[in-house]
């Protein structure tokens, strides 16, 4: 049983310091990404050909046709744009759906997620479904009772 607890604490060890690197990644590419996203950004304006749409300047709107679009650019089912945008997945459903838009406080923070390339985005929601491991894993710890310490004669 001891062999069995130092096992896990050395795993759980080995993943905080995952963790913190990753941690350390992402806040350099939201210092990187922190810039305001407008039009003459070709990744998140592009609705075709590559060419922004609008003025230059001229702030992005949301659409459900854009999400689309860079969803099958990052080659992402809905759950992991969910987990990248921070939402849930039915969120998502409803607003390429049509059904539904993101709050407008929230698009900035979205229309920032949909520029991150390929790379970054898979690095970013690998390390948001490691950090939610750690974090599961913290609350299903058992309890220290009695029935593990006490040992009372039958």
């Amino acid at each position: 049983m001891r062999k069995t607890l130092g096992l896990q604490r050395s795993e759980i060890a080995a993943l905080k310091k995952h963790g913190q690197a990753l941690q350390v990644q992402v806040r350099k590419l939201d210092k990187a990404r922190a810039a305001p996203v407008l039009a003459t950004s070709d990744k998140v304006g592009s609705d075709s050909g590559g060419k922004s749409k609008g003025k230059p300047g001229r702030k992005v709107t949301f659409t459900s046709e854009r999400l689309k679009m860079q969803r099958a650019r990052l080659d992402f089912t809905q759950e992991q744009m969910a987990k990248l945008l921070g939402v849930s997945s039915l969120s998502i459903w409803k607003w390429e759906s049509g059904g539904a838009a993101p709050r407008a406080a929230r698009i900035p923070h979205i229309l920032q997620r949909l520029a991150l390339g390929k790379r970054d985005a898979r690095a970013l929601v690998a390390y948001k479904s490691i950090d939610q491991g750690v974090h599961s894993a913290r609350k299903r710890r058992p309890h220290s009772g009695a029935s593990l310490t006490n040992h009372s004669p039958e």
